[in-house]
């Protein structure tokens, strides 16, 4: 598995925070059922 670091992702959320919030809302949706993008 490739690991993608903090540093990789800043240039497409405007910062780190950010981007929590959204790994934090996409882990909630594959936990309740959402469809994974990859496999």
């Amino acid at each position: 598995m490739a690991r993608v670091t903090v540093e990789d992702c800043l240039p497409l959320v405007d910062n780190r925070f950010a981007l929590v919030l959204l790994a934090t809302k996409r882990a909630r949706q594959l936990m309740a059922g959402a469809r994974p993008l990859i496999e």
